[in-house]
Protein backbone atom coordinates (compact mmCIF):
# COMPACT_ATOMS: atom_id res chain seq x y z
CA UNK A 1 0.00 0.00 0.00
CA UNK A 2 0.72 3.76 -0.42
CA UNK A 3 1.51 5.98 1.63
CA UNK A 4 -0.18 9.19 0.28
CA UNK A 5 0.79 11.13 3.17
CA UNK A 6 4.90 9.88 2.63
CA UNK A 7 7.23 12.58 1.84
CA UNK A 8 8.36 13.22 -1.92
CA UNK A 9 12.17 11.60 -2.20
CA UNK A 10 14.46 14.81 -2.65
CA UNK A 11 15.56 15.95 -5.92
CA UNK A 12 19.26 15.49 -4.37
CA UNK A 13 18.25 11.79 -4.07
CA UNK A 14 16.97 10.65 -7.01
CA UNK A 15 19.62 10.01 -8.84
CA UNK A 16 23.59 10.17 -8.37
CA UNK A 17 23.85 13.08 -11.39
CA UNK A 18 21.62 15.64 -12.77
CA UNK A 19 22.63 16.59 -16.90
CA UNK A 20 22.79 20.14 -17.10
CA UNK A 21 21.11 20.17 -20.48
CA UNK A 22 21.33 23.50 -22.91
CA UNK A 23 19.64 23.23 -25.70
CA UNK A 24 19.78 25.05 -29.23
CA UNK A 25 17.08 22.94 -31.03
CA UNK A 26 13.96 22.16 -29.00
CA UNK A 27 13.05 19.36 -31.25
CA UNK A 28 16.30 17.53 -29.30
CA UNK A 29 14.63 17.59 -26.29
CA UNK A 30 12.47 14.56 -26.23
CA UNK A 31 15.20 12.61 -27.65
CA UNK A 32 17.88 13.66 -25.42
CA UNK A 33 15.54 13.04 -22.31
CA UNK A 34 14.36 9.56 -23.36
CA UNK A 35 18.06 8.36 -24.11
CA UNK A 36 18.95 10.34 -20.18
CA UNK A 37 15.91 8.40 -18.38
CA UNK A 38 16.80 5.05 -20.60
CA UNK A 39 20.50 5.40 -18.87
CA UNK A 40 19.21 5.60 -15.46
CA UNK A 41 19.11 9.79 -14.85
CA UNK A 42 16.03 11.03 -14.29
CA UNK A 43 15.99 14.75 -13.04
CA UNK A 44 16.95 16.52 -16.40
CA UNK A 45 18.12 20.38 -15.58
CA UNK A 46 16.84 22.57 -18.88
CA UNK A 47 19.13 25.36 -19.06
CA UNK A 48 17.41 29.24 -19.56
CA UNK A 49 20.62 29.68 -21.85
CA UNK A 50 19.08 29.56 -25.29
CA UNK A 51 15.68 30.69 -26.31
CA UNK A 52 14.77 26.59 -27.15
CA UNK A 53 14.69 26.29 -23.18
CA UNK A 54 11.05 26.84 -22.21
CA UNK A 55 9.65 25.19 -25.57
CA UNK A 56 12.02 22.31 -24.46
CA UNK A 57 11.03 21.70 -21.17
CA UNK A 58 7.09 21.66 -22.08
CA UNK A 59 8.24 19.06 -24.86
CA UNK A 60 9.93 16.87 -21.99
CA UNK A 61 7.23 17.34 -19.40
CA UNK A 62 4.88 16.49 -22.32
CA UNK A 63 6.01 13.47 -24.15
CA UNK A 64 8.68 11.85 -21.27
CA UNK A 65 6.67 10.89 -17.74
CA UNK A 66 9.33 9.32 -16.49
CA UNK A 67 11.52 12.75 -16.71
CA UNK A 68 11.72 14.87 -13.82
CA UNK A 69 12.38 18.17 -15.89
CA UNK A 70 13.42 20.98 -14.16
CA UNK A 71 14.88 24.44 -15.24
CA UNK A 72 18.25 25.77 -14.40
CA UNK A 73 19.74 29.00 -14.69
CA UNK A 74 16.83 30.34 -12.85
CA UNK A 75 17.65 34.42 -12.26
CA UNK A 76 14.52 36.51 -12.02
CA UNK A 77 10.92 35.44 -10.64
CA UNK A 78 10.27 35.95 -14.15
CA UNK A 79 11.89 32.69 -15.07
CA UNK A 80 10.36 31.03 -12.66
CA UNK A 81 6.88 32.23 -13.97
CA UNK A 82 8.37 30.68 -17.39
CA UNK A 83 9.88 27.46 -16.05
CA UNK A 84 6.52 26.56 -14.05
CA UNK A 85 4.01 27.27 -16.77
CA UNK A 86 6.59 25.32 -19.00
CA UNK A 87 5.68 21.82 -16.74
CA UNK A 88 8.74 22.68 -14.60
CA UNK A 89 8.90 20.38 -11.60
CA UNK A 90 12.40 21.65 -9.93
CA UNK A 91 14.44 24.76 -10.43
CA UNK A 92 18.04 25.58 -9.89
CA UNK A 93 19.69 29.22 -9.80
CA UNK A 94 23.65 29.97 -9.84
CA UNK A 95 22.98 32.27 -6.98
CA UNK A 96 19.88 34.02 -5.31
CA UNK A 97 18.49 36.93 -3.79
CA UNK A 98 15.88 37.14 -1.33
CA UNK A 99 13.30 38.20 -3.81
CA UNK A 100 14.72 35.55 -6.25
CA UNK A 101 14.29 32.79 -3.39
CA UNK A 102 11.02 34.11 -2.23
CA UNK A 103 9.69 33.45 -5.99
CA UNK A 104 10.95 29.96 -5.99
CA UNK A 105 9.24 29.12 -2.53
CA UNK A 106 6.14 30.51 -3.86
CA UNK A 107 6.34 28.41 -7.19
CA UNK A 108 5.47 25.36 -4.83
CA UNK A 109 7.76 23.17 -6.31
CA UNK A 110 11.39 22.27 -5.32
CA UNK A 111 14.62 24.46 -5.82
CA UNK A 112 17.98 24.03 -4.94
CA UNK A 113 19.43 28.08 -5.09
CA UNK A 114 22.89 28.17 -5.81
CA UNK A 115 26.05 29.09 -3.03
CA UNK A 116 29.89 29.82 -3.43
CA UNK A 117 30.47 31.11 -0.26
CA UNK A 118 30.17 29.63 3.85
CA UNK A 119 27.92 33.07 4.54
CA UNK A 120 25.75 32.27 1.59
CA UNK A 121 25.22 28.58 3.25
CA UNK A 122 24.87 30.15 6.47
CA UNK A 123 21.97 32.57 4.91
CA UNK A 124 20.46 30.18 3.33
CA UNK A 125 20.05 27.58 6.53
CA UNK A 126 18.63 30.90 8.32
CA UNK A 127 16.05 30.79 5.81
CA UNK A 128 14.98 27.01 5.83
CA UNK A 129 16.57 26.40 3.31
CA UNK A 130 18.89 23.34 3.54
CA UNK A 131 19.07 22.14 -0.02
CA UNK A 132 21.65 23.94 -2.62
CA UNK A 133 23.38 23.95 -5.59
CA UNK A 134 27.38 24.76 -4.92
CA UNK A 135 28.39 26.66 -7.91
CA UNK A 136 30.57 27.25 -9.71
CA UNK A 137 32.10 23.90 -7.65
CA UNK A 138 35.47 23.37 -8.88
CA UNK A 139 36.61 27.10 -9.05
CA UNK A 140 34.84 28.21 -5.50
CA UNK A 141 36.95 25.16 -3.73
CA UNK A 142 35.65 21.44 -5.02
CA UNK A 143 35.63 19.09 -2.97
CA UNK A 144 38.30 20.00 -0.17
CA UNK A 145 35.96 23.51 0.43
CA UNK A 146 32.98 20.92 0.33
CA UNK A 147 34.01 18.66 2.62
CA UNK A 148 35.45 21.82 5.73
CA UNK A 149 31.73 22.43 5.34
CA UNK A 150 30.31 19.38 6.37
CA UNK A 151 31.41 19.67 10.07
CA UNK A 152 29.81 23.03 11.24
CA UNK A 153 27.09 22.97 8.51
CA UNK A 154 25.85 19.31 8.73
CA UNK A 155 22.44 20.34 8.00
CA UNK A 156 23.20 21.77 4.52
CA UNK A 157 23.30 19.16 1.47
CA UNK A 158 24.45 19.88 -1.75
CA UNK A 159 24.51 19.66 -5.38
CA UNK A 160 27.99 20.69 -6.85
CA UNK A 161 28.00 21.86 -10.38
CA UNK A 162 30.90 23.38 -12.60
CA UNK A 163 33.89 21.98 -13.55
CA UNK A 164 32.72 18.61 -12.60
CA UNK A 165 32.90 15.54 -14.69
CA UNK A 166 33.32 11.69 -14.88
CA UNK A 167 36.52 11.89 -13.44
CA UNK A 168 35.82 14.23 -10.85
CA UNK A 169 32.25 12.75 -9.61
CA UNK A 170 33.13 10.09 -7.27
CA UNK A 171 35.30 12.66 -5.29
CA UNK A 172 31.89 14.81 -5.04
CA UNK A 173 29.58 12.23 -4.09
CA UNK A 174 32.26 10.39 -1.93
CA UNK A 175 31.45 13.63 0.97
CA UNK A 176 28.64 13.36 3.04
CA UNK A 177 26.81 16.56 2.56
CA UNK A 178 26.89 15.82 -1.52
CA UNK A 179 23.62 14.41 -2.34
CA UNK A 180 24.36 14.81 -6.49
CA UNK A 181 26.02 16.41 -8.75
CA UNK A 182 25.62 18.26 -11.79
CA UNK A 183 27.36 17.86 -15.15
CA UNK A 184 27.13 18.03 -18.70
CA UNK A 185 29.99 15.06 -19.48
CA UNK A 186 27.16 12.61 -20.60
CA UNK A 187 26.02 15.06 -23.51
CA UNK A 188 29.28 16.02 -25.47
CA UNK A 189 28.35 18.35 -28.33
CA UNK A 190 29.70 16.06 -31.26
CA UNK A 191 27.09 13.29 -29.75
CA UNK A 192 23.99 16.04 -29.89
CA UNK A 193 24.75 16.98 -33.06
CA UNK A 194 24.62 13.91 -34.65
CA UNK A 195 21.69 12.62 -32.76
CA UNK A 196 23.53 9.77 -31.24
CA UNK A 197 21.37 9.11 -28.44
CA UNK A 198 22.57 5.31 -28.16
CA UNK A 199 25.77 6.96 -27.04
CA UNK A 200 24.23 9.56 -24.53
CA UNK A 201 22.36 6.82 -23.29
CA UNK A 202 25.71 4.95 -22.61
CA UNK A 203 27.46 7.88 -20.90
CA UNK A 204 23.78 8.07 -18.90
CA UNK A 205 24.03 4.59 -17.63
CA UNK A 206 27.65 5.29 -16.91
CA UNK A 207 27.37 8.44 -14.63
CA UNK A 208 23.87 6.86 -13.12
CA UNK A 209 26.24 4.09 -11.58
CA UNK A 210 28.67 6.04 -10.07
CA UNK A 211 27.23 5.45 -6.96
Amino acid sequence: MTDDNAPSPSLLDLAPVIPVVVIDDAADAVPMARALVAGGLPAIEVTFRTPAAADAIRAIAAEVPDAVVGAGTVLTPGHVDTAVAAGSRFLVSPGWTDRLLGAMRDSGIPSLPGVSTTSEVVALLERGVTEMKFFPAEAAGGTAYLSSLASPLPDARFCPTGGVNATRAPGYLALPNVGCVGGTWMLPADAVAAGDWTRVESLAREAAALR
